[in-house]
């Protein structure tokens, strides 16, 4: 479904899964997709490449990809970074939510559900949602360690 040309309709796209970049060779980081096929048999491609997503057509306002280490690359002379966040904005996406370290399953879900509600329910653009609903995770004092809503960063369109 990941590579259907009607994903293109879509204005948000949240991938909620594993993913994993090689700073050796970028062109091996990629997506986690279901590594199992509708009959539970092993399928024969479980993982979305950072070659295949250089091939994708991803015109959405926003790309999230809520997984470990998802804004890692490969630093490359005369390019600068290469990995899945360039990938996306390759694709076409005008902005993409990526995390810098490895995080936490509960915190992420509670700052994805504040990102989305700031963004959505109020209105804001995607860089002060994603800023607002850090806010609110610090201000929890069971969240407000820094390692529960800081990996994640926004690249792309900045207004």
């Amino acid at each position: 479904w990941v590579t259907n040309p009607q994903l293109s309709q879509y204005r948000f796209l949240h991938f909620a899964t594993h993913g994993f970049a090689d700073p050796n060779n970028p062109e091996l980081s990629g997506i986690v997709l279901s590594l199992v096929d509708k009959q539970g048999k092993p399928a024969n491609k479980g993982y979305l490449r950072l070659g295949d997503i250089f091939n994708l057509n991803f015109a959405a306002d926003l790309i999230v990809l809520s997984a470990c280490e998802t804004g890692l690359g490969k630093d490359v002379n005369g390019e600068g970074l290469v990995g899945l966040t360039r990938g996306l904005m390759y694709a076409g996406a005008e902005r993409v939510a990526v995390s810098l370290w490895q995080v936490d399953d509960a915190g992420t879900a509670e700052l994805m559900q504040e990102f989305y509600t700031e963004m959505l329910k109020q209105g804001k653009s995607p860089t002060v949602a994603l800023r607002a609903a850090q806010l609110k995770l610090w201000e929890n004092s069971s969240l407000q360690n820094p390692y529960y809503w800081s990996a994640f960063t926004l690249q792309g369109e900045w207004r």
